[in-house]
């Protein structure tokens, strides 16, 4: 029998991090940077228990939408049954559960969401750079590595051009910028440009997940082109293969990603789940 508990120390649990560890390498490309190391450290997370071993975990977001889900693979006979009482929201522990996030990527974990799904919507689109698609004349932007008195300047600008609340900002890019792996692209005082290259400590270290943002009053001057050519090679030369996502509305970045040699085979889904 399958035992719930809430987990509520992230780092106090060995046994969660080797689950992670299978959960990532069970992906059949790597997995959003952005989802599983900005989003999902936030989110509430559950240990799934037998006889007081962690055999599995599943994270639900503020929101109510699972954003990783995993069981140990000699316990799948148990997994279909588990998943369908989380998405009924007939687990006591758990509680509300609208729907998941899930990429193609991960076909176990999307199976089990497709059999629990109302409604579901292709959210972004996962791309990996493909250097024999690569385009070798692609000019670069100078961009400058940011620091921690432009905190301010990278919140206020991204908060004005994507919309993302000012408090998680304020966290996402102090880290980053703590890390190394903010970068801005200014003109006459003005950012106009932010570049990340984030880096994987634990899992998928072999990979350096790309991000940016270009300020919309200079969208469509081929800003996001050069952005991105500047960032392959700082992932490059860190002998790192890029990868990046984008939203799948957003028709331009998809172009311009597409333009520096990207690839996409696979999607993050929303799932909406059906209630009884």
């Amino acid at each position: 029998m399958i035992k719930i508990k809430t987990i509520k120390s992230l780092s106090e649990l060995t046994e969660l991090t080797e689950l992670k560890k299978a959960y990532f390498d069970s992906s059949i490309v790597p997995l959003d940077g952005m989802w599983h190391f900005g989003f999902a450290p936030m989110a509430k997370h559950f240990g799934f228990y037998v006889n007081k071993n962690l055999v599995g975990f599943c994270c639900v977001n503020g929101d109510g939408y699972l954003l990783q889900y995993y069981l140990q693979p000699e316990f799948q006979l148990f997994s279909q049954e588990l998943f369908t009482l989380i998405a009924q929201q007939n687990s006591s522990i758990i509680g509300e559960v609208k729907g998941a996030f899930v990429s193609t990527s991960e076909p176990n974990y999307q199976a089990l969401c497709l059999d629990n799904s109302a409604t579901f919507k292709v959210n972004a689109l996962m791309f990996q750079h493909n250097t024999k698609l690569a385009n070798k004349n692609l000019e670069m932007i100078d961009m400058q590595l940011a620091g921690a008195e432009q905190l301010t300047d990278f919140v206020t600008f991204a908060a004005a051009n994507i919309g993302a609340p000012e408090q998680w900002l304020t966290q996402y890019y102090g880290n980053l910028i703590e890390r190394k792996e903010l970068f801005g692209y200014w003109h006459k005082g003005k950012l106009l440009a932010a570049g990340e290259c984030r880096l994987f400590d634990q899992y998928q270290t072999e990979y350096a997940d790309l991000g940016m943002i270009v300020a919309q009053s200079n969208r469509g001057q081929g800003i996001a082109k050069k952005v991105l050519a500047y960032l392959i090679n700082n992932a490059t030369n860190q002998g790192l293969k890029a990868i990046c996502s984008t939203e799948s509305n957003n028709v331009a970045a998809q172009k311009a990603i597409a333009h520096a040699g990207f690839t996409s085979a696979h999607r993050i889904v929303q799932f909406e789940f059906k209630h009884a």
